[in-house]
């Protein structure tokens, strides 16, 4: 072990070996394998998250029902357990230096070898009224995640797409067999109407405006006036990346200069910057980032020690 990594972990002069940005299942997986090798390790974390607000997460191994906070929580646990330090601050700005990283938050400036970006994404939701009142337990937005939940219900699915089709389709095939298709804004062509018609699924065009129901979801009013029973939605829905603090740097994206390209460690473009979760290319399942924390400080750890 060097001079520089005995110092105390509050010394923001001394090196620290990884700063964990983000405490998702990625980032707090990458904590708990580098927190066991006993590396310094500082974790900023603020409260909130896509997990944060999962309410029923059912396809994590060991878990047959869990909440997002559950899960956070327990994993904050694990990681402080493990000697890993606990910001609450926002990081600011991430710069590269010749040999580390400079990491600047709540007005401090920490020195690096090692840096893992795991902060995710925010929701954008579409502007209906009432539909915080459902989002996570009856509104959905992703087949992949909550496409279980609609199983054997009176299913709405609206997109402002094409692609609306096709994920009907998907739906029928795997979870229910009522389903309705609602074109927002947009008409099908004859082509495509009769394939919903050939497939057994109703649908109609609109603009939804309002969610209605108290606690149990019962349908959708569109802006002429019209209501579609219903007891789920699969909506549509994006995403905005909490990647501020890596602007500046030169690091490859997709193709619509949106995602982050990476290794299949993790690493970006940039040596020792690595990248897990929402922000980088693929699914971001809360299994699938926490499979990623753990291979990132894996092979963190096999060059700190130069295995």
């Amino acid at each position: 072990m060097d001079q520089e990594r005995g110092m105390g972990i509050g010394d923001t002069e001394s090196l620290l070996d990884c700063i964990v940005i983000g405490a998702g299942p990625g980032g707090l997986q990458a904590c708990i394998h580098l927190g066991r090798y006993n590396f310094r390790v500082i974790l900023f974390h603020r409260p909130g998250g896509r997990t944060w607000h999962a309410k029923r997460i059912e396809n994590y191994l060991s878990h047959r029902i869990i909440s997002g906070p559950d899960l956070l929580e327990t994993g904050l646990a694990q990681a402080e357990s493990f000697g890993v330090t606990v910001e609450q601050a926002k990081v600011e700005r991430v710069s590269v230096r010749e040999r580390h990283f400079e990491v600047q938050a709540a007005g401090k400036m920490y020195r690096t070898r090692f840096v893992i970006a795991a902060s995710g994404a925010r929701e954008s939701l579409a502007p209906f009224k009432n539909l915080p009142r459902f989002f996570g337990k009856s509104y959905f937005t992703c087949m992949i995640c909550d496409g279980y939940r609609t199983t054997g219900k009176k299913l709405l699915l609206i997109d402002r797409t094409i692609n609306g089709v096709r994920l009907s389709i998907g739906m029928k095939q795997v979870f229910t067999s009522d389903v309705t298709f609602l074109a927002h804004g947009f008409s099908l062509t004859p082509q495509y109407a009769s394939l919903l018609e050939e497939e057994g699924i109703g649908y109609c065009e609109g603009r939804p405006e309002e969610l209605i129901g108290e606690e149990i979801l019962e349908g959708v009013r569109l802006a002429d006036g019209l209501t579609i029973p219903c007891e789920v939605i699969m909506g549509w829905g994006g995403i905005s990346l909490n990647d501020d603090y890596l602007e500046g740097l030169s690091l490859e994206r997709d193709a619509e200069g949106f995602k982050i390209l990476t290794s299949s460690t993790g690493e970006s473009s940039i040596p020792g910057l690595f990248v897990l979760g929402a922000l980088r290319q693929g699914h971001s399942q809360a299994i699938i980032s926490a499979g990623q924390g753990a291979e990132a400080a894996i092979e963190i750890s096999t060059r700190i020690v130069e295995l």
